[in-house]
């Protein structure tokens, strides 16, 4: 049996010598005569080693258990797409065009406020009247955010007809 010092190791292992020195102090290398090492002993203990430090090796992975979770991630999407169908869960691109809409509008109808009702308010002088008229205004326009199922169908009824 021929026996090689770490530099020989090292170069055939693909490490530095100091890596060698390391893992011989670990225990995880054995020295022959002397700092020589036996090549096919020490690759088969470095490559245990290397498997040891990874416990998710394809030596180690449980078939039935992935089978298990593949089965549960499969169910899980499929429970998703039918509450999809139901209208119970809705898409997030969904949710974002409908909030966009909506916040959209709610800014135009408020920001349309003092323009159509400024003929209206500088005919009033009270100014509990002002406030209240103004108030009615604003809460009517909140009205429409508070409508979000209502929204909701509507807008994907309009995208529904425009996919078409």
């Amino acid at each position: 049996m021929k026996l090689y010092d770490k530099n020989a190791v090292a170069k055939f292992l693909d490490m530095t010598p100091k890596n060698v020195e390391r893992l011989t102090q670990k225990g995880i290398l054995q020295t022959k005569q002397g700092n020589l090492y036996a090549l096919a002993e020490t690759n088969r203990a470095y490559i245990k080693y290397l498997r040891d430090r990874n416990p998710e090796s394809q030596e180690t992975v449980d078939l039935n258990e992935e089978r298990a979770k593949l089965t549960k991630t499969k169910r899980l999407n499929e429970e998703l797409d039918l509450a999809v169908k139901k209208g119970e869960l809705h898409k997030s691109e969904d949710i974002e065009k409908v909030m966009t809409a909506m916040l959209i509008n709610f800014k135009s109808r408020l920001s349309a406020i003092p323009a159509e009702e400024a003929d209206k308010l500088a005919a009033m002088t009270d100014k509990a009247k002002i406030f209240l008229y103004l108030n009615d205004k604003i809460k009517e326009a909140l009205n429409e955010l508070s409508d979000f199922e209502g929204m909701f169908k509507e807008e994907i009824k309009e995208d529904e007809e425009g996919n078409d």
